[in-house]
């Protein structure tokens, strides 16, 4: 699977935006999915994951409330929806598809990756 992330930039604080993530190579819906950051000088950390059809979402406390998942499988893409974004929500987006049929967190449990996009949030 090829993954290509999309809809990064520059917004301010109490914004909001929307980033993609399109797939390409094999059949999506066989795929959960997740999005993770990376800030700065920090790991990268699980942001949120979606199950294959979309039926179930898991985010992490630090977004939970602000950004929301879903995907379009006829379209092969998953999104991100970040709404009141603050500055430490800056960091590069990635996202990734997992095989497994449940809702993973490790970035191991991860089999493929796309390239990033950077979010920066200005106060």
């Amino acid at each position: 699977v090829q993954l290509q992330a999309s809809g990064g930039g520059l917004v301010q604080a109490g914004g909001s935006l929307r980033l993609s993530c399109s797939a390409s190579g094999q059949t999506f819906s066989n795929y959960g999915m997740g999005w993770f950051r990376q800030a700065p000088g920090k790991e990268r950390e699980f942001v949120g994951a979606v199950t294959r059809v979309g039926g179930i979402t898991y985010y992490a406390d630090s977004v939970k409330g602000r950004f929301t998942i879903s995907r379009d499988n006829a379209k092969n893409t998953v999104y991100l929806q970040m709404n009141s974004l603050a500055p430490e929500d800056t960091a590069v987006y990635y996202c990734a598809a997992t095989r497994s049929a449940s809702i993973v967190l490790p970035e191991n449990q991860y089999n493929y990756w796309g390239q990033g996009t950077l979010v920066t949030v200005s106060s």
